[in-house]
């Protein structure tokens, strides 16, 4: 039967607990939300959403076309001038997501003969855009630069093009990638340093500038990052930053830019609402940090074993793959939204409560958060 062996599939996922269901959620939901990447509490803020808005009047809902073709309209070339300098760039490409963004840039910049040398706790896009490029990839230990230096010094040809693939901050724990590191390991063999900063922009760097920024590494020839738009920025969409001339072989190589539907302009409006926002408030950045520092200290002191956050992401440990689903839904049921992570979403096996810090939330909802997950402790 065609399609038959699904159900093998699906009935290995439920004896493993790993099965994973939707649940559309309503525009008012009473939960408090420390399960979204919603860092800086930009949403739903009046501003991100009138911009997003006032895009759409103007623009349309879509962008119409490719961006080669009809899809770049001078608000996303406007987005495009104001992230690069926000972050310290020489330029910018907006793709319609962060996979599509990290997708593009590591097919783009790790050709044939090329060695990827990526971390072993990178984001899946990042690891399906190794799959996806020419180059061989060697996965590395996590957050180790003299294993980067290792390999980058046993590759046979030291001639060819090597790349140093790495998340800024984890998206499972937390943790920040020693960046300042990896590309001293990279200059020693002309390597270059793709980072995925994801989980900086908005939250690390003075103002929320980015793990990029902060490491003294924006603006770099031979450092590229990627971002996302859905995250502190509160709206959707990814983008490269880099050297105008890398941005510049991206528009002419990268596949999920030339063969993919341009931003849709309402996502292009919005994240410059917030970006501006951004600029202006950049005190959201800090506030973020507090609150993921105040979680951590009040989760350990409750006696929970979780992470020490790097920026706005709060790891706490749970027993067992059934045991976090369990966790994390009877949190639900105490009107607390956390996210869930179990494997194979994780590569140590371990799996853990995800909370995410928002900028926005008070004292009162901290000391809620940690009373509900206490509560509800398997």
């Amino acid at each position: 039967m065609a399609f038959g062996w699904i159900d093998e599939q699906a009935e290995l996922r439920r004896r493993a607990g790993l099965v994973r269901t939707l649940r559309p959620r309503p525009a008012d939901s009473p939960l408090l939300d420390l399960a979204s990447n919603d860092y800086l509490g930009l949403t739903h803020h009046p501003e991100i959403a009138e911009g997003a808005a006032e895009a759409a009047r103007t623009w349309g809902g879509g962008s119409t076309g490719s961006r080669l073709v009809t899809g770049t309209t001078e608000l996303h070339t406007e987005l495009e001038r104001e992230l690069a300098a926000f972050c310290g760039f020489e330029a910018a490409l907006v793709f319609s997501s962060g996979y599509a963004a990290n997708l593009a840039a590591v097919t783009a910049l790790a050709p044939h003969g090329s060695l990827i040398v990526s971390d072993a706790g990178n984001h899946a896009s990042l690891i399906d855009g190794c799959r996806l490029a020419r180059g061989t990839t060697q996965v590395v230990g996590h957050a180790d630069p003299e294993a980067v230096r290792k390999a980058l010094q046993t590759h046979e040809d030291s001639a060819a093009t090597a790349v140093v693939v790495s998340d800024t901050v984890f998206s499972v724990d937390g943790d920040a990638a020693p960046l300042a590191e990896l590309a001293a390991a990279c200059r020693e063999r002309g390597a270059g340093l793709l980072v995925d900063d994801a989980h900086g922009l908005g939250v690390l760097g003075d103002g929320g500038r980015g793990a990029p920024y902060a490491a003294g590494l924006a603006g770099a020839a031979d450092v590229v990052a990627t971002a996302t738009l859905s995250k502190s920025l509160g709206s959707q969409g990814g983008a490269v930053l880099g050297p105008a001339r890398v941005i510049d072989h991206l528009v002419n190589a990268a596949r999920t830019f030339i063969f993919d539907t341009g931003l849709a302009p309402a996502a292009a409006g919005a994240a410059l609402a917030a970006l501006r926002l951004l600029r202006r408030e950049p005190e959201r950045a800090a506030r973020a940090r507090a609150v993921a520092a105040e979680l951590h200290a009040r989760l350990t002191a409750a006696g929970h074993e979780a992470v020490r956050p790097d920026a706005a992401v709060v790891s706490v440990r749970a027993p067992s793959p059934e045991g976090a689903v369990q966790w994390a839904a009877d949190c639900r049921t105490a009107g607390l939204a956390v996210g869930c992570f179990r494997p194979p979403s994780v590569p140590d096996g371990i799996s853990r409560l995800r909370l995410t810090a928002r900028a926005d939330l008070s004292e009162a909802q901290i000391e809620r958060a940690v009373r509900v997950i206490g509560e509800t402790r398997p």
